[in-house]
């Protein structure tokens, strides 16, 4: 046992644990309820209360989980054997910055206010850290960002836009997250950096929709609708789409592109290219 992944039930998180058993390790894995599986410890914990945790001796540690909770926790769990931190955040930090929202902006700012306490922290232990910021995550049925959008074509048959649907966007599968996180916590180059981790393809916000329409096997329908109507609209479109806020169609127009080169350089990113299937 070499390894530990905190957030284990996660989709990251789990495609972590299997590409670690994959390889030949036993790897523990944290989660707040508890499982069985061969091959992995299932270890059942919350990072809320650290003191309680048994913490085996590992030498790389992988966080899916929010950062502010291993921030907070690590002190307590660090051992003489622990040498890397790979840890999630989301280029989130850099996009909804400026959001016309005061709840985006807030989360945001608490997100990049914890990764910092998390660097911090790595560095006064004398641990090697890497912060990965991915863009668009996706696992075909499980995700909350395309697999949702999906659900939505499924049921309405369309989908509309704010406007064009311009805007540039990097979808990355989170099983190409997995393999760069272990591809990143083995790399010397990679240690005490953030990178940003996009997906292969960069493609406008209306050309991804028509990418799921099809993997759905469906005609791509989709209807755009001025940004003054949109908004106009969303108040009654609302109720039913869950988690959704106004600014999701300004977003449509806006670029969140981010480059990765130097992941490619310092790990050897290569995330497949965005073509989602779903069954």
């Amino acid at each position: 046992m070499s390894s530990i992944v905190i957030g284990a039930s996660g989709i990251v998180g789990g495609h972590i644990v299997d590409r670690l058993v994959l390889a030949g390790e036993k790897p523990a894995a944290v989660s707040r309820t508890c499982r069985a599986e061969q091959n992995v410890a299932w270890l059942q914990a919350d990072l809320a209360t650290p003191d309680r945790l048994g913490w085996p001796p590992v030498s790389t540690l992988y966080c899916t989980a929010h950062v502010g909770l291993l921030a907070g926790a690590l002190p307590h769990l660090v051992t003489p054997s622990l040498k890397r931190v790979v840890a999630f955040t989301s280029t989130s930090i850099v996009t909804k910055m400026n959001s016309e929202l005061e709840a985006e902006r807030d989360s945001v700012r608490q997100w990049a206010e914890a990764e910092q306490r998390l660097i911090d922290t790595c560095t006064k232990l004398g641990v090697a850290w890497t912060v990965l910021r991915p863009t668009i995550i996706y696992d075909e049925g499980r995700d909350s960002n395309i697999t949702r959008l999906a659900r939505l074509i499924e049921k309405f048959g369309f989908m509309p836009l704010a406007g064009s649907g311009s805007g540039l966007r990097q979808p990355v599968h989170a099983q190409d997250l997995a393999i760069g996180a272990i591809a990143a916590a083995a790399s010397p180059a990679a240690a005490n950096k953030i990178y940003a981790i996009p997906g292969t393809d960069t493609v406008s916000y209306r050309e991804m929709i028509g990418r799921i329409f099809d993997g759905l096997n469906k005609p791509r329908r989709i209807i755009p609708v001025p940004p003054l109507l949109w908004r106009a609209a969303f108040a009654l479109a609302k109720p039913l789409i869950a988690n959704a806020n106004v600014a999701m169609g300004n977003r449509m127009s806006k670029d969140m592109i981010f480059d990765p080169a130097p992941a490619m350089q310092d790990f050897g990113w290569r995330p497949r290219a965005f073509r989602p299937v779903f069954q």
